[in-house]
């Protein structure tokens, strides 16, 4: 991976092997320029995670873009910059990438076009269910480091509860993910590491619901 200062000067970008193929992902030049004490006040906290490229959202579309998800419905939670949900897309995946920043979005939409893939986008609250619900069902639900404060496991938690499907989390070992996913198996479903790395460290979580036979 690498990356190379594009004409704008607050855009760099990143090329990310994935795939057989070179994916361009645009980003902002430094992300803590983004932040706003005013958005900060009024948007329940806000900070710009989505404006950098985790190794959370690498993993992830590395496993992605290696299944064949042939039309599999998938939904992109906290999506950021995009790239699992390229990289579903990239294996045959119909992808909704959300987020509750519209900047976010902004910048999948402008990434996907980049690429030559196919994302839808949609602004949205994992505290807001039906929502997401409506667009749906989804096969495959996924999200990269999305966990950073524990006020956002319960939420989380009871939307992926009411999505009722498969769920894969690639985390960085934050504490409020490993809430998350004994939360998860304490009401059933079943949780595995499908994939990981060291350096850094990350590992992805599949997460399956219970079913009653």
């Amino acid at each position: 991976m690498g990356y190379r200062a594009l004409e704008s000067p607050d855009l760099i970008e990143e090329i990310v092997p994935l795939a057989g193929r070179d994916l361009s992902i645009l980003r902002p030049r430094d992300a803590a320029e983004l932040i706003d004490e005013q958005a900060f006040e009024e948007r329940d906290e806000f900070i710009p995670y989505w404006a950098d490229l985790w190794p959370s959202a690498i993993l992830l579309a590395r496993t992605l873009a290696g299944r064949a998800l042939r039309g599999a419905k998938v939904l992109e939670l906290g999506c950021g910059l995009g790239l699992p949900s390229l990289a579903a897309a990239i294996a045959g995946g119909r992808v909704l990438a959300t987020d509750w920043a519209p900047e976010a979005l902004m910048a999948v939409e402008r990434n996907a076009a980049r690429n030559e893939l196919a994302v839808k986008t949609l602004t949205a609250d994992w505290r807001d269910a039906e929502t997401l619900l409506a667009h749906g069902p989804f096969d495959l639900v996924i999200a990269a480091d999305v966990l950073y404060e524990r006020r956002n496991v319960s939420p989380l938690t009871d939307l992926l509860v009411a999505l009722d499907t498969e769920a894969w989390i690639a985390d960085p070992g934050r504490p409020p993910a490993a809430e998350l996913v004994s939360g998860l198996e304490l009401t059933g479903w079943t949780a595995s590491v499908v994939a990981a790395t060291q350096r850094p460290r990350v590992a992805l979580h599949r997460l399956e619901p219970g079913r009653m036979y």
